[in-house]
């Protein structure tokens, strides 16, 4: 070290020595003791503190980026809650149904129609009284008149009887009708009423389809042939019994009710009167079951 150096430190610890020497004589003990009041401090009322002010903060900087298109959000997941597992219980399989038939042209439908009725229970016999043809077009006229109280004398969908009124001569031109006049139908109304009512309607609805073609063909467009069909039934259902004997005229070649109040009837009623009330119960019964169905 330099000997100016030495000689500035040894200076200053000289210094220092003389001020704690003058310091330590210059100090005098106070005579009496002194007492040190604290004053307690002033009640500081309670005020909210305040608010920090919000600090904005500056977003670090972003590296620039290629604008692309944004991704489609995944749609939310929702979880369905489980469910406790019911045990099922077939049910017994359904019968097959009947294969679907196609159903020929109306002029062609005879066929069909005669080969439907012989799967009939009683169809053989009922074969041979209907018709030889254009079945379904004399049925649907058949229907429509009876649905309007006529009764058609000629193109009927059965063939006739053959057997001529038994009637007993009175008078020059006045007549009774035999009792024995009512058996002439027993075995006609015994075939319609052995057939099966649902299998005959089944095959109605089969058929239905022609039926409802036939009908508009004779000017009812538009309009449904059940309709007709529930009206001519209910036509005959509607009919009364009237108690015979029964006086018969003939002015032509058929046979007219000599009372004039059974003569202006319905034909519906009249043709019922003939067949005898037994043959009309019976009939009766027969197509209230079928309506029913209808």
């Amino acid at each position: 070290m330099k000997k100016s150096g030495l000689l500035i430190i040894a200076g200053v610890a000289i210094v220092s020595l003389a001020a704690l020497v003058w310091l330590s004589l210059s100090f005098e003990e106070p005579s009496e003791p002194v007492t040190l009041v604290i004053e307690p401090p002033a009640p500081i009322s309670a005020e909210p503190e305040p608010e920090p002010s919000p600090r904005a903060v500056i977003p670090p900087a972003q590296t620039a980026v290629t604008a692309v298109e944004p991704a489609e959000e995944p749609e939310p997941v929702i979880e369905i809650p489980a469910q406790p597992e019911v045990e099922l219980v077939p049910e017994p399989p359904a019968e097959s149904d009947a294969p679907e038939v196609v159903l020929p042209s109306l002029n062609d439908s005879d066929g069909i129609v005669r080969e439907r009725l012989l799967a009939l229970r009683g169809g053989a016999v009922l074969l041979g009284l209907i018709a030889d043809d254009q079945l379904i077009r004399k049925f649907v006229v058949f229907v429509e008149n009876i649905s309007r109280h006529e009764f058609p004398q000629t193109d009927l969908p059965y063939r006739s009887l053959g057997v001529e009124m038994p009637v007993r001569e009175l008078d020059q031109n006045l007549f009774r009708m035999e009792e024995d006049a009512y058996t002439r139908f027993d075995g006609f109304i015994d075939t319609m009423t052995a057939v099966d009512t649902e299998q005959a309607y089944a095959l109605y609805r089969l058929l239905r389809p022609l039926f409802q073609q036939a009908y508009a063909e004779i000017g009812y467009r538009g309009r449904d042939f059940d309709d007709a069909l529930r009206q001519a039934i209910n036509n005959v259902l509607q009919a009364t019994d009237v108690e015979g004997p029964f006086q018969l005229v003939k002015p032509s070649v058929m046979y007219l009710f000599a009372d004039s109040e059974l003569e202006n009837a319905d034909a519906v009623h009249k043709q019922l009167i003939r067949i005898g009330p037994r043959n009309s119960t019976r009939l009766m019964a027969k197509l209230a079951e079928f309506v029913v169905l209808l």
